[in-house]
């Protein structure tokens, strides 16, 4: 029997396998598909999916093969209005300052090769029909690609099977929200006249809207709205149909459609993302717009949350009870995500006169005027790179010691002596320390197994928000799960005796 069935091989569902596979769980990841998507949609790769690709050695290779965007460009009737600067805004907050642009079909094969390397293959065209949910473990109905069916048993379900879930139409979980009345468009073109073209260009007008993200040479990838009656007929549009008032507003010609789709966004979230031995990740757990680009990052982030927890649960290392946390933490994270992203996304197509005024005169006015404030920038930049998510209300999270808290991101803190961000490329328990670790602490460490990292005090340290001598214990994610600021070896047997944990042990 193994221990996880992932169901799904999109980016979510091959992250949750890599992750499983560092972590040494046994799984099958299949997929009813023949092969990884041809197109894409989702094109952005944030900031916070790149510090944990670190820890699968990921981080180098997808910036290597995907085009950074440093930079913002807001357009309004045909001039620019806005720039923002990323490189400005987060080269204090992260290692990557940057929107990196990579197709979602290149992402996956970069994913399934990687898997592939690790000795493990994607079973394609091999599908879900049923499941039972045996109360200690699942049985799985699968159909092979020779048209036969077998039954697979396994301890836990991961439902990585997109948007419109078989998995979770199954287990009757509502999926509350709505469905956004605008069509969308996709398209990869070449074209001429953009500048600068290494850059996110914006345009918005009374009645367009238009997004162009470059990745690299003449590659690039327009995402608009149909608003009026051409909505009514998705299937038969094509390029030349879409509004081009926006795309003609930032002086580009379009040489050559290479693609070019249309689809409807819903902004949705399940009522749980766990029901038993089951699990729902990434779009079969929540859909919203594509404003921010955070969609496909926030399946990835799912998985990673989810990865750590099974592992610790079938190495008897914790209580089932901590796989509960999943739901709780990444519940309320989409839940907030989809608030934002409709809430920007309306403001960005809202029809009539008085809109069309705000949207094109007096929002890149204020933009501009906002960006030029230090903290206004990074705290953009936060938002869009998914650096501010926090667990402050899980039950993981504990204490305080400067600013940071329990459940808060590590900060990034790099000095020319050392990148406090080295040790996260380990899967596991750790404890930083800034300053001077003291004796009982590094022999607690030692008798549980828990590494610890010191780190000479620094300027840098304290900017960040970290307390001189304080204790950070840091989750398998890297988020912090206890900050003490007076290196208590007793709060930290009661932080593990509390929540049945035993980190390094076989409970």
């Amino acid at each position: 029997m193994d221990d996880v069935l992932i169901v799904g091989a999109g980016p979510t569902g091959l992250v949750l396998a890599l992750w499983l596979k560092k972590q040494g769980i046994r799984f099958r990841i299949i997929d009813k598909s023949a092969g990884p998507g041809e197109t894409s949609r989702a094109m952005a790769v944030q900031a916070r999916t790149l510090e944990l690709y670190r820890q699968l050695d990921l981080a180098d290779a997808v910036v290597a093969a995907g085009h950074r965007n440093p930079n913002i460009n807001l357009w309004a009737r045909g001039k620019r209005r806005a720039h923002v600067s990323f490189a400005d805004a987060g080269t204090d907050v992260t290692p990557y300052p940057f929107v990196l642009v990579y197709p979602q079909d290149l992402h996956e094969r970069l994913l399934a090769e990687r898997l592939q390397v690790l000795g493990v293959e994607v079973e394609r065209r091999t599908e879900l029909v049923s499941f039972e949910d045996k109360g200690d473990h699942v049985v799985a109905r699968l159909r092979t690609p020779d048209g036969g069916e077998q039954n697979h048993e396994a301890r836990y379900l991961a439902g990585c099977d997109g948007a419109r879930s078989p998995i979770r139409h199954a287990l009757g979980i509502e999926f509350e929200g709505g469905t956004y009345k605008q069509i969308f468009y996709v398209a990869d073109v070449a074209l001429n006249g953009l500048e600068p073209a290494d850059e996110v260009h914006i345009a918005l007008d009374t009645s367009d809207f238009v997004a162009v993200l470059s990745y690299g040479g003449d590659r690039n990838r327009l995402i608009g709205t149909v608003k009026d009656e051409r909505a009514d007929r998705p299937e038969t549009l094509t390029f030349e149909d879409v509004g081009h008032q926006a795309i003609e507003g930032l002086g580009i010609e379009v040489r050559k459609v290479h693609w070019f789709s249309t689809y409807r966004v819903h902004h949705r979230v399940t009522g749980s993302f766990r029901r038993g031995h089951v699990f729902l990740v990434g779009d079969a757990a929540h859909v919203h717009s594509p404003a921010g680009g955070q969609g496909m990052n926030t399946g990835i982030l799912d998985a990673i949350n989810l990865a750590w927890k099974l592992a610790m649960v079938v190495k008897g290392q914790a209580p089932d009870s901590l796989l509960d946390s999943y739901d709780l933490e990444r519940r309320a994270f989409a839940r907030k995500l989809v608030d934002t992203t409709d809430r920007l996304f309306t403001f960005v197509t809202a029809d009539g006169s008085f809109a069309d005024f705000v949207r094109t005169r007096i929002a890149p006015v204020v933009a501009s005027a906002a960006y030029r404030i230090e903290s206004v920038r990074e705290f953009m930049f936060r938002m869009i790179s998914q650096t501010t998510l926090s667990y402050q209300e899980s039950p993981l999270s504990e204490g305080k010691a400067g600013s940071i808290e329990g459940g808060d991101r590590l900060p990034w803190a790099r000095s020319a002596a050392s990148d406090n961000y080295a040790p996260l490329a380990d899967i596991g328990w750790q404890i930083h320390v800034y300053g001077a670790a003291r004796s009982d602490l590094r022999s607690w460490c030692e008798r549980r197994r828990v590494p610890l990292h010191t780190f000479a005090w620094r300027p840098e340290h304290k900017k960040a928000g970290l307390q001189k001598n304080a204790l950070y214990l840091l989750r398998p994610d890297t988020w912090v799960a206890l900050a003490e600021p007076q290196q208590s070896t007793a709060t930290l047997d009661r932080y593990f005796s509390a929540r049945g944990l035993a980190p390094g042990e076989v409970l």
